[in-house]
């Protein structure tokens, strides 16, 4: 049973990662002079979330790791957006 717990725990900790990411790109307005902030918080938002996905993705069960090939194409498009 620990294993079945730690496996939801992961994944729960990559949705809540991935969660706050999205919650950083929404919080960005280029116009804002506190613009340089609100990119450099996303970027540290894009670097947890693919640490924590990447954790999670190993005791993950299939349809888990489903998902979190999705967040983590999520991730690298607004990672590109940044770049952009």
């Amino acid at each position: 049973m620990p294993y079945q717990k730690n496996k939801r725990q992961a994944f729960e900790n990559a949705q809540q990662a991935y969660s706050q990411l999205q919650d950083a790109f929404h919080q960005m307005d280029p116009y804002s002079p506190e613009f340089g902030h609100q990119v450099k918080l996303a970027e540290e938002e894009i670097n947890e979330a693919n640490q924590i996905i990447n954790k999670a993705y190993t005791v993950a069960s299939e349809h888990q790791k489903e998902q979190l090939e999705l967040f983590s194409r999520e991730i690298a498009q607004r990672k590109q957006e940044i770049m952009d």
